[in-house]
């Protein structure tokens, strides 16, 4: 008995010393953990777009999506995990859920997911049919609001402080224009568009620091342009990628590529990351097999012209669609987005990277900043 009482004294006496701790109210957790928030569209959205009132086109809640990892439909726009999903895991979190899940939850020790699939940072942005980045904030303030009741204003203040705020966002803002039936914006629209994105999104950002943020990090546009979706939109050439947008994108990873730095010389304790998803796409979609892929082009899940139409699971007016075998020889699931397999290697790039792929930290240095 003396035994196993000295035992159970000096693993308690071991883990205090090791494990250092931080209380949060009644909620005890290890020194070094660090929430996880997340905006933005459906690059990472995980399901909250299936507790609103909005079309199929939106919701990622019918088969074949999730079939390669949860094997169903989550919420998801892919076959498996999205990129915060892998980076909850790298940190050491559970996986996230979607916000509107338990908008009640009044432990949010680990984070939020706000993100809501086809949201843009312009409310105008199929207005009515998705969460934009303004209601979504609007939920991170409902959520502060009780964390402070349940936990205190200082134990509330220190876990968004020490959290990591992880947004994408702009993508439908910039792909909305190119639908059919849309107006093709010229240059100086297309300047004043994106001038209007990285303006909704900067006074987001400044909400998001008043609160508590202090470590941002963002996912730079990818090239849409040569999405299948754009390709079979294209008129004449559709083996080739639409210019116009990829014009706007890289308007627009310019324009943020600035003004981050701009705020952190005016917000003190400011840090951020800019992930440049344009070259991690452009390069498997250009050499697949260099990073374990058959196909960069073509999607997994569709109809039409590289499977481009966005009918994967019947979801719009076009029911028929085809599916491929393997998910994982392909880097498109659907028509706008990766297979769990690219989401995986851009989340490790992400989470390790070097500054040539996310700068001017990675996110394994921001989580411990």
């Amino acid at each position: 008995m003396m035994s196993l009482r000295f035992h159970f004294y000096f693993l308690v006496l071991f883990v205090s010393i090791v494990i250092p701790t931080q209380c949060l109210g009644e909620i005890c957790l290890p020194k070094e953990h660090v929430a996880l928030f997340i905006f933005g569209d459906s690059l990472v959205d995980v399901g909250n777009n299936n507790y609103i009132n909005t079309t199929t086109d939106y919701q990622g809640n019918v088969w074949p999506f999730g079939e390669s990892f949860f094997k169903y439909p989550t919420g998801r726009a892919s076959d498996g995990r999205l990129i915060p999903d892998f980076i909850a895991e790298y940190a050491n979190l559970p996986l996230i859920p979607p916000y509107l899940l338990h908008p009640g939850y009044n432990r949010y020790i680990d984070g939020a997911n706000f993100a809501s699939g086809g949201a843009g940072a312009l409310d105008e942005t199929r207005r009515g049919l998705v969460i934009n980045l303004n209601t979504q904030l609007n939920y991170f303030k409902n959520m502060e609001t009780m964390l402070r009741q349940k936990l205190g204003e200082k134990e509330a203040k220190t876990l968004l402080v020490k959290a990591v705020y992880l947004i994408s966002i702009g993508n439908s803002d910039y792909f909305v224009p190119y639908y059919p039936n849309s107006t093709v914006l010229q240059y100086s629209a297309q300047e004043e568009l994106v001038n209007m994105v990285i303006g909704n999104l900067t006074t987001v950002i400044k909400e998001i620091y008043k609160i508590g943020g202090r470590k941002f990090a963002f996912l730079g546009l990818p090239p849409l342009g040569c999405f299948p979706l754009m390709r079979a939109l294209k008129q004449g050439n559709t083996s080739a990628c639409m210019e116009d947008i990829t014009t706007l994108v890289k308007l627009h990873n310019k324009a943020l590529s600035e003004v981050l730095p701009k705020l952190q010389s005016e917000l003190k304790g400011f840090k951020y990351s800019i992930a440049d998803l344009y070259t991690l796409f452009s390069e498997r979609i250009d050499n697949p097999s260099k990073y374990g892929f058959t196909e960069g082009k073509i999607a997994c899940c569709g109809s039409g012209p590289f499977r481009g139409i966005p009918s994967c699971g019947g979801r719009s007016s076009v029911q028929e669609y085809e599916l491929c075998e393997n998910a994982s020889d392909h880097v498109f699931f659907d028509s706008a987005h990766p297979t769990e397999k690219a989401y995986q290697q851009f989340a490790e790039l992400i989470w390790s990277g070097t500054p040539d792929v996310i700068g001017p930290y990675n996110l394994k240095a921001l989580f411990k900043a």
